[in-house]
């Protein structure tokens, strides 16, 4: 009985998650026994999370033996979770998986292994879909266990009855973990009452929910890409079409989202965002985000709900050198410069996120800073007009207006930061030196 494909492990360094436990010995075992062959350089890790007290010490001794028998090298990792929960709070479940991975992590990111295994298999996948489902999910709960970033699960199309064959016929020793048979832990009541129940429904009831698992990831990953592709970029914000699918909308938000709250967010926050859809023009919601002096938003405008940052504050003014640096306040913006040979493109209308100037035609004391009543600007070769009704005119919204930097000198703009310069610093023929502002 063959558990793993060595082929797909060729010549890495494999670490094995070995708690002792049947399930991670006949991994480590399989993978053993593919190693001469695919060139696999073996070792294992063990975590003790002291948490079962004498138990928990007679698994790690237990997995030292074992691996001096095998002549396998072995990390140990030690930790004291029940102090970790009272420290910093949450389940002992959960505060154990985040040192379990914050270990594997270290392990792959300090250079000793290529590749960390976990023993998970088809049963963990099926009572993950089981539990999730009972919770309420959708498709992307669905992925279930997945691989990612160097931990892979080479067990996955195996059944828990298929590991204990395979141990039973190796003659595997192993330890049992005395807390997975106490069904007052969600995930084993899953296992010992209601999987086996579905099992007792329809034989293949296991491997049905693992196939449903990868057919869902699958179509789950294909509605990203679409939501993902209907998101239109300016400069720093997506705009989202209201008119999306319901499907395809969600996603979509989705993904904005986690371009600054990869884990803040909530389903309230995408239902806000969702009534953004039948609001009118300028209405938002705030959402999760840690930097500071910034506010991510999410705001209904015209056919889109844009999520843009918004000021926390007043921004104020700086001064303006016209010479290569970098402007934070307000936005952020570059100013360098460019060969007298570089192209310069010249667009109409809405936003650009270059802007080709003559880097020596704007006057002493010019300043940057966000709009102001009564500032008007000549744009290129057009006539001199309110810089409200040029935004206006050129379908800025308000909000956007409102926060777009401008170098201006009293009220006279030169150049409105990823929209328009004005025709006093546009590139001539005698511009000495070429400057893009972006």
């Amino acid at each position: 009985m063959q558990l793993v494909d060595g082929e797909r492990y060729r010549a890495k360094r494999v670490c094995v998650a070995l708690s002792g436990g049947v399930d991670s010995v006949c991994l480590l075992h399989a993978l053993k026994g593919e190693a001469a062959r695919y060139a696999l350089t073996l070792s294992a890790i063990h975590i003790e999370h002291g948490i079962r007290g004498e138990a928990s010490l007679r698994d790690m001794r237990f997995c030292e033996s074992l691996c001096a028998q095998w002549g396998i090298p072995l990390k140990i990792v030690r930790e004291d979770v029940p102090k970790l929960v009272k420290e910093q709070g949450g389940s002992l479940e959960s505060v154990a998986r985040a040192v379990r991975y914050g270990a594997f992590h270290r392990l792959l990111e300090g250079g000793e292994a290529d590749l960390v295994a976990t023993a998970h298999h088809a049963d963990d996948v099926a009572e993950t879909v089981l539990f999730r489902l009972a919770r309420g999910t959708g498709a992307s709960g669905m992925k279930a266990i997945t691989e990612y970033g160097g931990i892979v699960r080479p067990l996955l199309r195996c059944t828990r009855a298929e590991i204990e064959a395979y141990a039973e016929a190796n003659g595997l020793p192993h330890v049992e973990d005395a807390t997975n048979a106490d069904e007052n832990f969600t995930r084993n009541y899953i296992r010992h009452t209601v999987l086996p129940a579905f099992e007792k429904i329809h034989g293949n009831a296991t491997k049905h929910l693992v196939e449903f698992a990868a057919l869902a990831a699958e179509e789950d990953e294909y509605l990203r890409q679409l939501a993902e592709d209907a998101v239109v970029r300016v400069l720093d914000e997506e705009w989202v079409p209201v008119d999306l699918p319901d499907v395809l909308f969600a996603r979509a938000c989705l993904a904005c989202m986690r371009q600054t709250a990869q884990y803040g967010y909530s389903r309230a926050n995408l239902e806000e965002i969702a009534k953004l859809r039948s609001a009118q023009s300028g209405k938002r919601v705030m959402l999760p985000v840690s930097d500071v002096p910034w506010q991510r938003i999410a705001v209904r405008e015209g056919k889109y709900v844009v999520f843009a940052w918004d000021f926390r504050e007043e921004a104020g003014e700086a001064p303006f050198s016209a010479e290569a640096g970098l402007y934070l306040r307000p936005a952020g913006f570059s100013v360098r410069e460019v060969a007298s040979t570089a192209p310069v493109a010249v667009q109409r209308g809405g936003m650009r996120r270059a802007l080709y100037v003559d880097l020596d035609a704007f006057p002493q004391g010019c300043v940057v800073r966000t709009r102001r009543e009564g500032d008007v600007i000549t744009p290129y070769h057009a006539p001199k007009k309110a810089l409200k009704k040029f935004l206006t005119d050129r379908k800025i919204s308000a909000r956007l207006s409102k926060k777009l930097p401008v170098i201006a000198k009293g009220s006279e703009v030169y150049a409105v930061v990823g929209v328009e310069i004005a025709d006093a610093v546009k590139v001539t023929p005698s511009t000495k030196r070429r400057g893009v502002i972006e």
